[in-house]
């Protein structure tokens, strides 16, 4: 089936339900019901993963779990702007290699930089076939589609790389998740050196799980390190290689699709063990908690000794003040510090609702609020933390309901 038929039917039919369609592939011999399964379910994921794809209606989509590998379009994106802000205003051309292309949705956010020239490499026929289909409709003249094994591919070579973005396959031969370098496919360890020659500065993407100063130490001068979260949840690493004799900077960004990116002032690591922290000797009006990608990146002292705010204790990633800050992840208005026991919750929190969470404390979530006799939900947030070494709990709320609670508690 080519890709006009493909296409033509996919647009008449994209409101129906992919497993109906499959179960009808009598009444239509001459259409692949599993081609067009594919382009519907990627169109449905297309609007949440990659909305600008989605008016595009004749993007072809890959297979399931290469979408589900693939970078969603806001991380491919900040990649771009990491590539734009590493050589800043340029009069020359960009050349960037993607090795590992997959989906190619990051080739595709370098290849809509201005004045660049981009390689996109991939072992897998079928992607390849796609990402030349694509690449034609998204009139992305300056990518050229490569298929072959990327670190071969470079071995035969001759072209040097402003950047060489990799992406190593991050799952075993019995399809486990795997987040070390040396597990992942290739083994960029082994082929550093290959690497490098080729390019100014080679960019890695790795497991949000990997050890970020073991892996900054694997891989060898590091200059920058990127902890990207998406709505708080942290998304990726991302290496940049080239610099020696610097030390490795670290940024944390959250991508909050529709509405801004957070960015907190990077830091190396002797920033971070030189701060002076302030710890609190009790809870003020309000508790802040770190976004995702702080909590991996670990600037904790930075994080008191910058903003002013008080640490709960040296273990308890929390803060506290009682002035209201601009911060980068989930500020909580104080209500009470309270026992945690049952008779003593049950008392602030009528309706029996809340939201536990647990920071530095002996007793995980869901067995506190099974203790508590609290069910899931409403708007209010059970804080169980330790503050200098005692163990205590606060009832919360958010900024928008706090005037309303404070008066209800008051009564």
């Amino acid at each position: 089936m080519d890709s006009e038929r493909l296409i033509e039917f996919v647009k008449q039919h994209k409101d129906e339900d992919p497993l109906k369609l499959l179960l009808q592939q009598k009444k239509y011999p001459d259409v692949d019901m599993d081609a067009v399964a594919q382009q519907i379910e990627g169109q449905r994921q297309a609007s949440a993963k990659w909305p600008t794809l989605a008016g595009c209606q004749c993007f072809l989509y890959p297979p399931r779990l290469n979408r589900e590998q693939s970078s969603s379009e806001e991380t491919a994106f900040l990649k771009a702007d990491i590539i734009q802000s590493i050589y800043g205003e340029r009069q020359h051309q960009l050349r960037i290699a993607d090795l590992t292309g997959g989906m190619g949705i990051d080739s595709i956010a370098f290849a809509k930089m201005p004045d660049t020239e981009v390689d996109y490499v991939e072992c897998n026929t079928e992607l390849c076939r796609l990402m030349e289909h694509n690449c034609s409709v998204l009139g992305l003249n300056n990518t050229a589609v490569h298929c072959g094994d990327g670190i071969e591919w470079l071995r035969n070579s001759k072209k040097k790389y402003n950047i060489i973005y990799i992406d190593p396959a991050r799952r075993d031969t019995h399809g486990k998740k795997v987040a070390a370098f040396e597990n992942c496919t290739p083994n960029i360890l082994e082929h550093k050196e290959l690497l490098t020659e080729h390019c100014d500065f080679l960019m890695v993407k790795a497991s949000p799980m990997m050890d970020i100063d073991k892996g900054t130490e694997q891989l060898g001068n590091v200059s920058d390190v990127y902890v990207v979260a998406v709505r708080n949840e942290c998304k990726e690493l991302v290496f940049i290689c080239g610099k020696s004799g610097v030390e490795t900077r670290i940024h944390c960004t959250d991508i909050i699709p529709g509405d801004r990116v957070y960015n907190n002032d990077p830091f190396t690591r002797r920033q971070e063990a030189q701060a002076e922290c302030i710890y609190c000797k009790s809870v003020g009006c309000y508790i802040y908690e770190p976004d995702a990608s702080l909590m991996k990146g670990g600037p904790f002292k930075l994080l008191s000794e910058e903003r002013g705010m008080q640490k709960l204790a040296r273990n308890t990633h929390l803060y506290t003040s009682d002035h209201l800050h601009d911060w980068m992840g989930r500020t909580f208005c104080v209500l009470k510090e309270v026992s945690l026991n049952k008779k003593a919750i049950t008392s602030l929190i009528h309706d029996g609702k809340a939201h536990v969470i647990v920071r530095n404390y002996p007793v995980r979530a869901d067995e506190l609020q099974r203790q508590l006799g609290l069910k899931e939900g409403g708007d209010l947030f059970v804080i169980a933390t330790t503050v200098g070494t005692k163990k205590t709990g606060f009832v919360c709320c958010d900024q928008k309901n706090y005037q309303h609670f404070l008066e209800e508690m008051n009564k």
